[in-house]
């Protein structure tokens, strides 16, 4: 009498096969996977072995999206030997009453979550064992899979690096901060799965948007629209106002978990508030965590070109005061995020690095949403490859108009720079917490004759005239560091290039202004009605900014922009010169008390001065880092710090995660927001 196989036990190898699939971050209480790549599956019988002559053994895969009973199964026997292009499994040993397979998914499979059965057949007899469950990724260390990476420097650190860098400032002032990406921290990985069932593509067609949950150019267009709250139940409101008195201003945040726990926890209810640095690296936290390669980006001097016409516009009063008239604005920085991925549904030449840009700005196919944009055929000028190439060509390409509004409302063109768009495009280097320049990816030399050509390839609606000669030359100059606190001292620098002396009017104007370079309030100004200035001779103008003028309306960004204009009365000249300055916060120096290894609590103190000339009151230190410790709020000891005041806190943790880990600090008060620094740590293994 025939005997049926009886499953006793199955073990899904979840700390090998993690290990091999490059998923041990996220631990080894179940199993995941990377797709194109082989596992292994350990089965043990009861009463007696596998018996090739006699059984017959099939597998079942099966996924889906229970909620709008959607499935997928793909059922396939047991092999003699290992494909990787389907879903297929061979023995790798079979001794006693135990059985070894390996299995391997196709490059193009769906990520999501599966679960695995085994169906085992002898004569008329049959059973149905249920292995277990998996998750199934992206993977960039499979050559057949379209977001395969051939370089383990950068999988390292666009996949598997879950803290890193971002850049802000302005482009002569640039200024990094840490950033904790927390793809690998617990629970986050369901919730990146999660946030694919919340898109307006699932839930006007949840059958067509699961058709293409194995296509990466489609995930992650669903993500750049996900990360942002305006079409969907999406993760993050946006906000550029200065008033965040019902949510978190943008600047608190150090990382994407918090952000995204608080998402998941209130019922996919979204997050207050977030800006383009936010929006981006909480997209690289939710891209990353699906195994797609990602990187974030900042672009100086970024072009929002509202009118689509490749150029931006900008208005000055008669005493240099800039206007706020235009629909376009250049944001003193921009940041979006890059993944790698194949383009098949572009025409070849047009793989490698796509531009993804998650912060609501202009609308996509109808939703708040852009990319991904061939990051080759923004450089190359080719606008009309899917998607949304023409806005980010304009958004480090367009050309700078300045116009003079006079008293009557009449405007004068003061000329056209096409230089200014789309400087120090930025990522963090590999493997060292520095910055690396990539504005060569995007463009090329300003003024080349390649540049050139991809502006005519690009179709450029409006052909600008070049500027004649001037007869004067001006430029604006500070200290290269200006700090917050402190007066702030700039020049104007004026040469006449004449040959006879020139009467003009020389006007400084200092606002502080938002991020996006729109305008708030007058901080400074000087009026020189009458300066005469001899053949080639250079002249300098000063203002000084003070400290008492600026702060009442400087906002976290910490920038002030000035102006310069120059009325040269017997010529019909007018110029005009801008430059943003970045106000630098004081350091939080942090040191770290004890050897620093995994499972033992560690101490970490923090030291802060008050670099303003005034009490500071209500400070809070955040303390918080992947793999060290979960968000930690401490009150400052002191109820108030006065002027060069030093003030010290200790911090506790128990690191979870051995190597080089970084604890990310913020100090927040009344008079000074959002104060940041960070500290690489070295955890040895317990």
């Amino acid at each position: 009498m025939a005997q049926a196989l009886q499953g006793a036990s199955f073990d899904l190898q979840c700390h090998a096969n993690n290990n091999a699939h490059n998923t041990a971050a996220f631990g080894f209480t179940r199993l995941v996977l990377r797709r194109g790549q082989r596992f292994t599956v350990t089965v043990n019988f009861t009463s007696r072995g596998y018996q090739p002559q006699r059984d017959t053994i099939a597998f079942i895969v099966e996924t889906g999206l229970e909620a709008v009973e959607i499935t997928e199964k793909v059922e396939f026997p047991l092999s003699q030997s290992l494909a990787y292009d389907s879903w297929n499994a061979t023995l790798v040993s079979n001794v006693r009453n135990q059985m070894t397979l390996s299995m391997c998914s196709p490059p193009t499979s769906k990520i999501g979550h599966y679960s695995l059965k085994m169906l085992c057949s002898t004569q008329d007899l049959s059973s149905l064992f249920n292995l277990g469950e998996f998750i199934l990724l992206f993977n960039p260390w499979c050559s057949g899979d379209a977001v395969f990476l051939n370089s383990e420097a950068q999988r390292n650190e666009y996949v598997l690096n879950d803290q890193g860098l971002t850049f802000s400032g302005a482009s002569k002032n640039i200024f990094s901060s840490a950033w904790d990406f927390g793809q690998f921290e617990d629970g986050i990985l369901n919730i990146c799965l999660k946030l694919l069932n919340n898109s307006k593509n699932f839930l006007e067609n949840p059958k067509e948007d699961f058709s293409k949950r194995n296509d990466p150019v489609y995930i992650s267009r669903i993500v750049s629209a996900l990360v942002n709250c305006n079409d969907d139940d999406g993760i993050l409101e946006g906000r550029w106002d200065n008033d965040y008195s019902n949510g978190v201003p943008p600047l608190a945040w150090n990382g994407s978990v918090s952000i995204l726990r608080q998402w998941n926890n209130s019922g996919c209810h979204r997050v207050r508030y977030g800006q383009c640095w936010v929006f981006a690296a909480v997209a690289c936290t939710v891209l990353r965590c699906l195994g797609i390669p990602t990187r974030n980006i900042t672009n100086f001097n970024s072009a929002h070109d509202k009118e689509q016409n490749l150029r931006v516009d900008n208005f000055s009063d008669e005493n240099g005061k800039i206007l706020n008239l235009s629909k376009d604005s250049i944001w003193n920085f921009h940041c979006w995020v890059e993944s790698w991925m194949t383009r098949p549904d572009l025409k070849p030449g047009f793989d490698g690095w796509q531009a993804l840009d998650p912060t609501p700005q202009e609308r996509s196919g109808g939703i708040f949403c852009c990319g991904p944009a061939s990051v080759k055929a923004i450089k190359n000028g080719d606008v009309d490859q899917a998607y949304d190439c023409p806005f980010i060509f304009a958004e480090v390409n367009a050309d700078c108009v300045t116009w003079l509004v006079h008293k009557d409302g009449s405007r004068t063109e003061l000329g056209v720079n096409n230089k200014l768009i789309g400087q120090h495009i930025s990522t963090k280097a590999l493997g060292k917490d520095e910055r690396e320049d990539i504005t060569h990816n995007y463009k090329y030399p300003e003024g080349s004759e390649e540049e050139r050509n991809v502006f005519r390839k690009a179709d450029k609606k409006v052909k600008l005239p070049n500027e004649p000669k001037k007869l004067f030359t001006i430029k604006l100059k500070s200290n290269k560091t200006n700090l917050n606190g402190s007066n702030i001292d700039v020049s104007l620098t004026i040469l006449n290039n004449s040959s006879v002396s020139k009467n003009c009017r020389v006007i400084l104007c200092a606002q502080t202004i938002r991020y996006n370079g729109k305008p708030i309030e007058e901080c400074g100004w000087k009026d020189v009605e009458h300066a005469t200035i001899g053949p080639q001779e250079v002249k300098t103008e000063t203002l000084q900014v003070h400290y008492s003028d600026y702060s009442r309306t400087i906002t976290e960004h910490n920038q002030i922009c000035i102006t310069g204009l120059v009325i040269v009365h017997d010529a019909n000249e007018v110029l005009f010169a801008k430059k943003v300055i970045s106000l630098q916060n004081p350091d939080l120096q942090i040191k770290i008390i004890g050897e620093p290894i995994q499972h033992r609590e560690l101490e970490a103190e923090i030291y802060f001065i008050n670099p303003l000339p005034e009490d500071l009151c209500n400070g809070v230190f955040s303390i918080e880092g992947a793999g060290l410790t979960n968000e930690q709020k401490i009150q400052c000891p002191n109820r108030s710090i006065g002027p060069g005041q030093e003030v010290k806190v200790k911090a506790k943790f128990i690191p979870l995660k051995s190597g080089l880990r970084k604890l990310l600090v913020d100090f927040d008060c009344n008079k000074l927001k959002d104060v940041k620094g960070f500290k690489n740590v070295i955890i040895k293994s317990s």
